[in-house]
């Protein structure tokens, strides 16, 4: 049917990504990484324009790596943020140290990455990956919302409305990515439900500048994070490289360590610190957090926001996925959100690329709910112990999960899925620590140095757009069988015997690092997670391989896979 006079033609594109904040923004790199066509548009006028999800994970900047960032995100991070730092809890900062969680946030993550944890904040973060999305051809429209979305069997058709002018256009996307934040209307429209602990505080964040140096009250300290408890407010601190401009978060007010007044009061109080907060009680909460009375300090703004713990019980709809905080929402303990969104959009991207592109069934998406979800939950829950061993112990620990280690959360995350061939006799699990998976199968691929024309790379470096497949020096069957099995089906392969050919092992570190011999092979996913290995060369065969790349792909071993959802 022809559009009439009040209907315009429809727009289309692959892939339209409703929020163009942090995970929207890394979704469309990512895309556009791959090639893929998408459309990105945010309510909001510009980026972020606050501090906000400043700490960022090994796994994470392992991704900006890839998508050729990496070098631009530390020069920011640097200019904020002094690059060492840890994570505290003190009565003030001028008060005594309570504990330490991390004294050096960087200690010992050079055997497990070629990357660091950074200390970035969100305003600045956005306009770097705005750019490079923008470099790569992505296209991002700011002041423009979806206001419905209408699913069939080929595709999904959006209304959008532009927030200057009123005018509403349509677009005709194959698949939508919804990264519209915690309380996503896709999400809602979808009827979605969200599952977990609920609402744990109504907290508030005061952005500050201080007339007088904080730095004197830092010495010999100063950290990323400063968490504060005492009997006014629990919270914490993030300060910038001045040490007198940042912001308190406060989750709780009161003196919560008293089991008399948590027992006289069943409905928290204190924990719904945004009602009534204005900027002469934002003061006072500061002057506690810094513990000089009367200290001369300026608040610039006041945020208010929910503190939760809950996870979507799907990640998708039909052609309709949620990533970030329209998945997951977490408390800030632990610096899980912003991390696990960007996560979402790498294992998202890849698997849409190959789909659109004919190369993987669409059956391959459904492998996004199933990998993505259980490390979800698993977040949710160590988000929330933190947030119950740091600021909210009131809560008491029965039922919570025990901690797990910081490395196994950010890069041991296990995905166990139709789209990894698991070992014969492995029991899934969501997390194993990096030191321990040695190349399993649904693990991330270690990380060693490796060289390649003499120029020294990680073997994560190798990783992005293609399937990889990381062979010994003898594994010369595996090495054919594999390019001629990939090479019938169509499916993006770069092959290597790793010190058999141009990429070399100079530390002989790769045949223990991912558990196989000269004869055996892996074969790394796009996202840089170990889809299948052989320890060996038996049974190496063009058949075999065929068999595994079918089954990755879900196509038939004679023809590649085609978009039918």
């Amino acid at each position: 049917m022809m559009p009439g006079p009040s209907q315009p033609p429809e727009e289309a594109v692959d892939v339209l990504i409703v929020g163009g904040s942090l995970i929207g923004l890394c979704t469309a790199l990512l895309l556009r990484l791959h090639g893929i066509d998408c459309l990105t548009v945010e309510r909001h006028p510009t980026t972020a324009i606050r501090p906000r999800a400043g700490h960022f994970q090994l796994r994470t900047v392992e991704i900006l790596r890839s998508a050729g960032v990496e070098e631009r995100v530390r020069s920011a991070s640097q200019e904020r943020y002094h690059p060492g730092g840890g994570i505290n809890n003190v009565e003030s900062l001028a008060g005594r140290e309570i504990a330490s969680y991390f004294a050096d946030l960087n200690a010992g993550v050079e055997q497990f990455s070629p990357t660091v944890r950074l200390f970035v904040d969100q305003d600045a973060l956005e306009p770097i990956l705005r750019a490079r999305a923008e470099e790569l051809g992505a296209e991002l429209r700011y002041r423009v919302e979806c206001v419905s979305l209408a699913q069939d069997a080929a595709g999904v058709t959006a209304a959008l409305r532009d927030l200057e002018t009123g005018q509403q256009t349509a677009v005709r996307a194959r698949y939508v990515v919804a990264a519209d934040g915690n309380r996503s209307s896709i999400r809602e429209r979808l009827g979605i439900a969200m599952h977990g602990h609920g609402l744990l505080s109504r907290s508030v964040t005061i952005y500050f500048r201080s007339e007088v140096p904080l730095a004197p009250l830092l010495a010999g300290r100063d950290q990323g994070v400063n968490y504060v408890t005492n009997s006014v407010l629990r919270g914490f601190f993030r300060l910038d490289r001045s040490g007198d401009r940042g912001f308190l978060v406060v989750n709780l007010v009161g003196d919560t360590a008293r089991p008399e007044i948590v027992a006289a009061y069943p409905d928290a109080p204190w924990a719904n610190v945004a009602e009534g907060i204005n900027e002469q009680r934002a003061l006072e909460l500061l002057r506690a957090a810094i513990g000089v009375p009367e200290i001369p300090v300026v608040v610039e703004d006041i945020a208010t926001w929910r503190a939760v713990a809950d996870n979507a019980e799907r990640y998708s709809a039909g052609r309709v996925f949620l990533a970030g905080d329209a998945a997951h929402t977490v408390p800030p303990n632990g610096g899980f959100g912003g991390n696990t969104g960007v996560q979402d959009a790498h294992n998202l991207a890849w698997k849409l690329a190959l789909v659109l592109r004919g190369t993987a069934g669409a059956e391959l998406l459904d492998t996004y709910d199933a990998e993505r979800r259980p490390v979800g939950e698993l977040t949710v829950e160590q988000a929330y112990a933190r947030y119950v061993t740091r600021v909210a112990p009131y809560l008491g620990t029965e039922g919570m999960q025990p901690l797990v280690d910081d490395f196994s959360m950010e890069i041991g995350y296990r995905y166990n899925s139709a789209a990894v061939v698991l070992e014969p006799g492995w029991e899934p699990r969501v997390h194993e620590h990096p030191g321990e998976s040695k190349g399993r199968p649904g693990s991330r691929a270690p990380h060693v140095f490796l060289t390649r024309d003499g120029e020294r790379l990680s073997a994560l470096d190798l990783f992005g757009s293609r399937f990889v497949l990381l062979a010994g020096a003898g594994a010369t069957a595996w090495h054919e069988a594999t390019r001629r099995a990939a090479e019938r089906l169509r499916a993006p392969l770069d092959a290597h015997r790793v010190g058999g050919g141009v990429v070399l092992d100079p530390d002989g570190a790769f045949l223990d690092a991912y558990g196989i011999s000269a004869a055996g092979a892996v074969l790394v996913r796009p996202d840089g997670f170990v889809a299948w290995r052989a320890t060996d060369g038996a049974g190496a065969s063009e058949a075999a391989m065929g068999e595994v790349l079918a089954s990755l792909l879900h196509v038939s071993r004679r023809s590649s896979g085609r978009d039918s959802r």
